[in-house]
């Protein structure tokens, strides 16, 4: 699977940015879906998951402002992000994984950087 981001840029605080990540293969549907981020100086942390099935959970402090979705005809996954904070700034990553029998199999897309001014 590869992996394709779009999406990031510059915004103000409290603007909106959605992020999209291209997906090649035929199942893509089969996959559990997610993005990371990455601020300046810290570890990459989860942000937003879907699952194959359509469930959804969320990091605690994007809850209420991001919504993560995906469309399977189109191998692709968003992010939308809304009422955006200094603080989101940050490479976003995507990334797929799925389960097989020798262990959760994962592939990463490359960042899209957000920066959000305040």
């Amino acid at each position: 699977v590869q992996l394709q981001a779009s999406g990031g840029g510059l915004v103000q605080a409290g603007g909106s940015l959605r992020l999209s990540c291209a997906a090649s293969g035929s199942t893509f549907s089969s996959y559990s879906m997610a993005w990371y981020r990455q601020a300046p100086g810290k570890q990459r942390e989860w942000v937003a998951t879907i699952g194959s099935d359509g469930d959804t959970s969320y990091k605690d402090p994007v809850k209420g402002r991001f919504t993560i979705s995906r469309d399977n005809a189109k191998n692709t996954v968003y992010l939308q992000m809304t009422s955006l904070k200094p603080e989101d700034t940050a490479v976003y990553y995507c990334n797929a994984w799925i389960a097989t029998m020798r262990g959760p199999l994962h592939y990463w897309g490359q960042g899209t950087l957000v920066t959000v001014s305040s």
